[in-house]
């Protein structure tokens, strides 16, 4: 320790050191406060395959190649080696002739990567130096997020609020000189449905723009859901006018937290990905990725994955998760006061719950996660934006297959539980009061007075029902609700 530095009182002790089974012992007591990955009753954040010994071998994959660098191939082939491979499985489920790809850490990184891409690619084909994005109201948020890191201008296109679709006239309209890249999604993870891919493409390629399809959730479910007879439109890289796909390998190909993989349409479009610097006095730096450093061990751990389960694996662990979904979304059709929104593709289910007159009750919505949570489920409540109303969303993967009964008759005692609860209206006061407040020039107590009075505020743990708290996120507007939610979150972060 520095004496000359003052010690941060709330900082912790730095440790003297303690024996392994110790420090094992209280990292495996930390996650007892954690919803539960495995057994099928977290509904989203997890994909569990219910497959004995699974984790077990992504676990010893992961220890083999824990101290690989995938920085510098030349030095590590193993971790080349590796990457080739998952790439060339994913070209040859979702890709063409000719395409390239790279392993990234997750979805959001291969769709920043996929932004820059473009970007990159415009600024060199076409001279584009004020870039547009275009992309539907549904598209994840990652996309948003690039464009904020990269400089680039969003345009969002509006979807259809009963099939949660965006017309392709639609996004050809938005179209200008500034479009660098188009984004349809496959499906989009609030409604679990597929935009119209090839509509979208071709409206894009007619202006000579980039698309990109994001594939994160269904790019390993849905070729393997059509193997099982099942109709599934065409939405990967042999689709004409798509020119890179994102796909996660840790969603439904069932690896460890993170694995994804970028894929463009050929070599030359993927070389403006790269970042490469040698005027330095150290080593040349190239790097694929926005990382420098690449822990190989996750490369491992899919690479172990997808070897094990193999085509036929897949195929039978996409059966079981439309199993799961043959039972789940009739029954939940003929559940009263709930409305399964759109057509889901299969693995995910968002439904509203209704009021007497037929329309979505935010309060009922909520009280409903609430209820759920007490029963030790976990269903993902996403608030309403525009015209597109609140819901509770579903991840299904084949371990929730046996819990479709269980989860349903609890769903059932939810909503009578719900139906009675109390009102969970903001007070109208402090809505008019939000109204007039600047989110970018709030002081930290303005921000700490408005979350004491949602009930965040100070040290206290987070309500164990979150209604009331989500109702006032809901009806607050979005520059100030995402001010809230940063100071809040920021506020987790104690050092």
């Amino acid at each position: 320790m520095r004496p000359d530095v003052p010690t941060d009182p709330a900082a912790p002790a730095l440790p003297k050191g303690r024996p392994a089974a110790d420090v094992l012992a209280e990292l495996r007591a930390s996650r007892a406060a954690d919803a539960p990955t495995r057994g099928g009753r977290t509904f989203a954040y997890v994909y569990d395959a219910g497959v004995p010994g699974l984790d077990d071998l992504a676990a010893e994959a992961y220890r083999v190649h824990a101290t690989v660098n995938g920085l510098d191939p030349t030095v590590f082939p193993s971790a080349l080696r590796l990457e080739n491979d998952l790439v060339g499985a994913v070209n040859t489920v979702l890709g063409r002739p000719g395409a390239q790809g790279t392993l990234t850490s997750g979805g959001t990184e291969s769709i920043l990567l996929a932004v820059k891409t473009a970007r990159d690619h415009a600024r060199a084909e076409r001279g584009v130096t004020d870039p547009q994005l275009v992309l539907p109201a549904t598209a994840h948020p990652a996309f948003h997020k690039a464009a904020h890191y990269l400089g680039l201008e969003t345009v969002t296109v509006p979807v259809d609020p009963e099939t949660f679709r965006p017309a392709a006239a639609d996004v050809a309209a938005a179209l200008t000189d500034r479009t660098v890249l188009v984004v349809a999604s496959a499906p989009s993870y609030a409604h679990g449905v597929l935009d119209p891919v090839a509509d979208i493409a071709a409206a894009a390629a007619a202006r000579g723009v980039l698309c990109h399809v994001d594939a994160c959730i269904g790019g390993w479910f849905l070729p393997f859901l059509r193997r099982t007879g099942r109709a599934v439109e065409p939405f990967d890289l042999t689709v004409p006018g798509v020119t890179s796909l994102s796909v996660d390998l840790h969603k439904y190909g069932y690896a460890d937290k993170g694995a994804s993989v970028v894929l463009y349409r050929d070599a030359e479009l993927r070389r403006h990905q790269y970042f490469a610097y040698a005027r330095w006095p150290g080593y040349p730096v190239v790097n694929p990725t926005a990382q420098g450093t690449r822990p190989a061990g996750l490369a491992a751990q899919a690479w172990a994955v997808l070897q094990h389960l193999g085509e036929d694996g897949y195929t039978a662990l996409a059966r079981q998760v439309a199993a799961a979904a043959d039972h789940l979304l009739p029954a939940l059709r003929a559940l009263p006061g709930v409305r399964v929104l759109g057509e889901p593709t299969g693995s995910l289910v968002a439904f509203t719950v209704t009021g007497p007159d037929g329309t979505p009750d935010l309060a009922r919505v909520l009280h409903v996660a609430d209820e759920m949570r007490e029963r030790d489920w976990y269903l993902q409540p996403q608030l309403s934006h525009g015209p597109l109303p609140p819901n509770l969303h579903l991840t299904l993967t084949p371990a929730t297959a046996d819990r479709v009964p269980p989860l349903l008759a609890d769903l059932t005692d939810a909503l009578t539980s719900a139906r009675t609860a109390p009102g969970t209206a903001p007070d109208p006061q402090l809505l008019a009061l939000a109204a007039t407040l600047d989110p970018d020039t709030l002081t930290p107590d303005d921000i700490a007075a408005v979350l004491a009075f949602a009930g965040l505020g100070g040290a206290q743990p987070p309500p164990t029902r979150m209604a009331p708290v989500l109702t006032l996120l809901d009806a607050l507007p979005a520059r100030l609700k995402e001010r809230l939610m940063t100071e809040y979150v920021s506020a987790l972060f104690r050092v």
